[in-house]
């Protein structure tokens, strides 16, 4: 646990505030809850967590017995929530239930970040709506600086790996649009058909690849909660 002190409360709330609520701690967890095991996973999804920063929470949540570590006879490390861990889904999922409904849509696309976008994207591309061969997808954010406007996503055997390089596979298709509309897409505040009518997305190889990215791109897993606040 952080050792700044705590609230001085017996209340529970506050109990669990002195362990969750320190600066990036729900976002670990959060990273966890979404099958992330080892160090440089968790960071791909906390691009801008330091790795000091990041290892200091993950030893706070193993002293409060949130997480589990566990070394590989290959030297690997791993981090997994305990059972107390994982009785926190409820309530991250609720926290970003929460944003999604009542939070305004501009604010969300405040913060933009093509690195956890992709990284989002790369875990929840449903693999089963593709045909079982290699897939070479590329995202094009024009605006961008050069080292983060391309990103490919390769899908093969059932894994999708990312790649901020050329991999050097034929391209099966790609997509071209500002990060604020493929995020916009990826939030569920709008769609691709409608971002490609207002020509804010463009998408260029396998036709059937193309018309299906819809349902095979996958969404947030707050995307299908209605938004009250627009």
């Amino acid at each position: 646990m952080d050792q700044r002190g705590g609230y001085g409360q017996f209340c529970p709330v506050s109990m669990a505030s002195e362990i969750l609520c320190s600066r990036w701690t729900t976002l670990v967890v959060r990273e966890l809850l979404c099958g992330s095991t080892r160090f440089n996973d968790l960071r791909r999804g906390l691009p801008k967590m330091s790795p000091t920063l990041l290892s200091k929470r993950l030893k706070e949540l193993q002293s409060a017995g949130v997480i589990t570590v566990t070394r590989k006879v290959s030297g690997a490390v791993e981090y997994r929530l305990s059972e107390a861990g994982e009785e926190l889904r409820p309530l991250i999922i609720g926290l970003g239930n929460w944003a999604q409904r009542w939070m305004e849509s501009r604010l969300s696309l405040r913060n933009l970040d093509p690195s956890l976008l992709m990284w989002d994207m790369r875990r929840s591309l449903d693999v089963k709506l593709l045909p079982d061969r290699r897939w070479t997808i590329q995202f094009l954010y024009p605006e961008l600086a050069e080292a983060q406007k391309n990103w490919w996503l390769v899908v093969e055997g059932g894994v999708v790996d990312l790649c901020n390089f050329n991999p050097g596979y034929d391209l099966d298709l790609l997509v071209k649009s500002s990060l604020r509309s493929m995020t916009a897409i990826w939030m569920g505040l709008t769609t691709i058909k409608k971002e490609s009518d207002g020509g804010l997305l463009e998408i260029e190889g396998d036709p059937a690849l193309a018309r299906s990215m819809q349902q095979w791109l996958g969404l947030s897993a707050f995307a299908h909660e209605p938004r009250r606040v627009q």
